[in-house]
């Protein structure tokens, strides 16, 4: 005999469950009793925060130490080359390209050469194809020009390569005034000096001369008188 009382049961049962739950959940629902203090005063008008603009980094060329950084850099790199016994790099390898003025050009064995000298140090270097520098290299000689490869390194870690031509330097004002002076005549204190020479050059022309003559004018005389000219015998 089946029993009728099964699905009330079960009613019973599910709705005893759901209270259960319901009780579980309560103290969930509670509202908060705590006071929250608002951000912004209620009775302002709304304003939307400022956002601030990031500012993107721009690259930049990476600066040159200092000459005297490099050239310190340049007697390290030497000493270990010679302590090595290995080819000790040359002086142009500190300095740059911007500090650097092409003094003549001329034709060698080797082909062209330049003379370039170094501003900041006042010092001057024979140059061929292939030098090397600090931030660049020689790559040809033409007859009024030099032409480098220039490398810039920049900030962002990239390196730019161009080619820079750098012509022959024209004569300074101080070199021409020195040519000037060069090309004009013997100042008058030099003229004296060299007329004073010159008199007393020509005075001794004369004293020779004069002794000269009257050395032969005394051989004339002695030619002249046979007798004075033979011994004398005995009477």
């Amino acid at each position: 005999m089946k029993n009728r009382h099964t699905p009330v049961t079960l009613k019973g049962l599910l709705a005893a469950a759901l209270v259960a739950a319901a009780a579980a959940t309560a103290p969930a629902q509670t509202a908060s009793t705590a006071y929250r203090a608002s951000q912004r005063d209620p009775f302002t008008k709304y304003k939307p925060p400022v956002r601030r603009k990031v500012e993107k980094k721009v690259a930049t060329p990476v600066p040159a130490p200092p000459i005297q950084a490099r050239i310190d850099n340049y007697k390290a790199q030497k000493l270990a080359a010679m302590n090595l016994r290995q080819v000790a790099p040359k002086p142009t390898t500190a300095l740059l390209l911007s500090e650097v003025e092409v003094r003549g050009i001329f034709r060698t064995p080797r082909g062209y050469a330049a003379m370039v000298e170094a501003t900041p140090i006042n010092l001057s270097y024979v140059v061929y194809p292939g030098e090397q520098f600090y931030d660049g290299m020689l790559v040809a000689i033409e007859e009024s020009r030099l032409v480098f490869r220039k490398q810039t390194k920049w900030t962002d870690g990239r390196t730019v390569v161009a080619v820079e031509p750098k012509p022959l330097a024209q004569p300074t004002i101080a070199d021409q005034l020195t040519a000037q002076r060069e090309s004009q005549p013997a100042t008058p204190a030099a003229d004296e000096k060299k007329s004073d020479v010159n008199q007393l050059i020509e005075a001794l022309k004369a004293l020779a001369s004069a002794a000269t003559q009257q050395a032969g004018a005394g051989n004339q005389q002695q030619s002249a008188d046979p007798q004075a000219a033979q011994p004398q015998g005995r009477p």
